[in-house]
């Protein structure tokens, strides 16, 4: 693993757990089989604001003083979980977001009482205008580049090992990292499988080129939750490890996983969701108990897909 200063560890994340507990759903895992293989589902789409996310806001946001305002940047999922969290913790909030963001994210992220500013065509666009308009006792909370917020994510990693400890692989899907690099951080010995989109890749062209590079974010049925074009600082430094395994799924894959979840265990989830399951049904790494984590249902579904 590389070094890198301020870099959090597995005590932050047991710290992050008695932090967010008031707070945070302690998710369900589903135990289920396809065609005679075990398999785990992490349930993290039944966490409040509807993705793992609020677990990295709420920790982040309780961590020393109470800042006048908390700013953000956000495909959707960390604004809401921010507008979420801010809520819980009596905080005001303004979430930027790009203008392609889904209206059924932008419209929760309204509901739960934030500051919503549409900016730019990217993440990267939306992030740097949210941090030019901070100002005095406000705080901007990135998506995933940030210490607490990755502890605060690892929470989920450390309930799965602490339910059914025998789970020899986690599979999750990666944006910026701080999901992955939370649960590398909180399953001990046991493989991170780190799922992209194909086209979405920013960890797997920081992990080829052994450092974290900016990337192209073509259009993708996941590309609204998982299109960072550069995986976070923090969260490279911690998946730069053999004990993660970087893999990428095609569309179809996600939209036939994400049709599965439903059709089979009536689990209606966003296809950033379903991409950790298409990894595994198309055997890119092969587990005994592997854990599926399903990390998001802020889609526009209504009822079924």
């Amino acid at each position: 693993m590389t070094t890198f200063a301020g870099l959090p560890t597995a005590a932050d994340v047991t710290t992050a757990a008695k932090t967010i507990r008031p707070h945070a759903r302690r998710t369900p895992i589903m135990r289920v089989s396809r065609h005679g293989r075990p398999m785990l589902l992490k349930l993290e789409h039944l966490q409040l604001s509807g993705s793992f996310k609020l677990r990295g806001a709420v920790n982040a946001l309780s961590r020393g003083e109470r800042p006048a305002r908390v700013v953000t940047a956000s495909g959707g999922n960390h604004g809401l979980a921010v507008a979420t969290a801010a809520r819980l913790l009596d905080v005001p909030a303004t979430v930027y977001v790009p203008e392609s963001a889904p209206e059924s994210k932008t419209r929760r992220i309204e509901a739960a009482g934030a500051k919503l500013v549409r900016h730019g065509a990217t993440y990267a666009e939306a992030a740097k205008a949210a941090m030019g308009a901070v100002t005095g006792q406000e705080r901007y909370l990135p998506a995933y580049d940030h210490p607490d917020v990755i502890a605060g994510q690892g929470t989920m990693g450390a309930e799965i090992v602490a339910d059914v400890p025998e789970v020899d692989a986690v599979f999750v899907a990666v944006g910026g990292g701080g999901l992955a690099a939370g649960t590398a951080l909180s399953i001990g010995d046991r493989t991170t499988v780190a799922v992209e989109p194909e086209g979405c890749n920013a960890l797997q062209a920081a992990l080829a080129a052994g450092r974290p590079v900016d990337t192209e974010v073509r259009n993708s049925v996941a590309s609204s939750a998982l299109g960072a074009t550069r995986v976070g600082d923090l969260p490279f430094a911690i998946l730069n490890s053999p004990r993660t395994r970087s893999v990428l799924v095609s569309d179809p894959e996600i939209i036939a996983a994400q049709e599965l979840l439903w059709e089979e265990y009536r689990l209606a989830v966003e296809p950033a969701a379903a991409a950790p399951l298409a990894a595994w049904l198309a055997d890119r790494v092969p587990a005994q108990l592997p854990c599926i984590v399903l990390c998001g249902a802020n889609s526009a579904w209504t009822t079924a897909p």
